[in-house]
């Protein structure tokens, strides 16, 4: 009875090292007295104990967290730079034979490789074009790591610690930036505003009766304000008549074209001769009285001294 106990436990432990389970998503490296005769598996896998040993691998996507790394970047920039990097094991047999730990390879040529790629790139590219430098380091991950039977399927630069003083100064620079556009803005409002203004004043003053309509409408605007503001409109028949009692054509008392037939008539010579004839004895009579007055208040001073 003891013997067949004994077969029965020898038996039980043959086919616990014979028999494994597989996962869907592992897969086991097998060594047949030192040589790899390949992967096996999903599923249920025979191996000969003492002589096969093997190597369970996961070929689902590993996370690997990149500690912070101290960057100085193309244009002398201190930064601390962290990322993390998405992986998985598409060649078991490669990831076993070619390096010894896969796991801490990957984890440092992801850190070497974030450092040179962030050294070789400015401020302002680490901050705002993220994307291109995350495809850069996965390529040159992926082609490092093709050997081991990695694929490196994303990385992403989680974040980017600069000092103190800098950030000052970057928010200084945003916000001159946004007030530039906001004169931009305000300045292209008013230019299109002053366009359409000039269109409804020329619409308005076209058509008659057209400002006074618009007089009307601006009226509950202005009385729907706070405080005491009292408007009484004016008629534009009121302009209208102080026009015409100014002499002029025009609605609000300004001629609405030169009158370009008030020439004044020329004069004839004759005429002009005697008229400049007259003036000139008009002028030496004038300065001959202011001489003889002149003369009279000197004898007066020079009797009464």
């Amino acid at each position: 009875m003891e013997i067949y106990l004994g077969l029965i436990l020898v038996i039980v432990l043959f086919l616990y090292a014979a028999l494994k389970v597989v996962r869907e998503y592992e897969r086991l490296v097998v060594f047949r007295l030192g040589r790899l005769i390949g992967s096996r598996g999903p599923g249920l896998v025979v191996l000969i104990p003492i002589i096969d040993r093997f190597a369970r691998i996961s070929l689902r996507v590993i996370t690997l967290d990149v500690p912070t790394q101290e960057v100085i970047t193309r244009d002398n920039v201190t930064c601390s730079v962290n990322a993390v990097v998405y992986y998985r094991v598409v060649e078991a047999n490669n990831a076993i034979v070619n390096v010894e730990n896969f796991t801490e390879a990957t984890a440092q040529m992801a850190q070497t490789t974030m450092r040179s790629v962030a050294g070789q790139a400015e401020l302002d590219e680490l901050l705002s074009e993220r994307d291109k430098l995350n495809q850069q380091i996965q390529r040159i991950l992926d082609e490092a790591t093709d050997p081991w039977g990695i694929k490196v399927t994303a990385v992403e630069i989680k974040d980017v610690v600069i000092p103190e003083s800098l950030q000052r100064a970057i928010s200084r620079q945003a916000s001159a930036e946004r007030e530039r556009r906001a004169i931009i803005i305000q300045a292209e409002g008013e230019k299109q505003a002053s366009l359409k203004l000039s269109e409804a004043a020329s619409v308005l003053s076209g058509q008659r009766g057209g400002l006074f309509m618009r007089l009307l409408r601006t009226l509950p605007e202005i009385a729907g304000q706070p405080g005491n503001i009292i408007a009484f409109p004016l008629p534009m028949e009121l302009l209208k008549l102080m026009g015409s009692l100014s002499g002029a054509e025009g609605p609000f008392g300004a001629p609405e074209e030169p009158l370009e037939d008030e020439v004044p008539e020329a004069v004839e010579p004759d005429l002009q001769e005697d008229l400049d004839e007259g003036l000139v004895e008009g002028l030496d009579e004038r300065l001959d009285k202011d001489l003889d007055e002149g003369l009279d208040e000197s004898n007066g001073e020079d009797k009464e001294e």
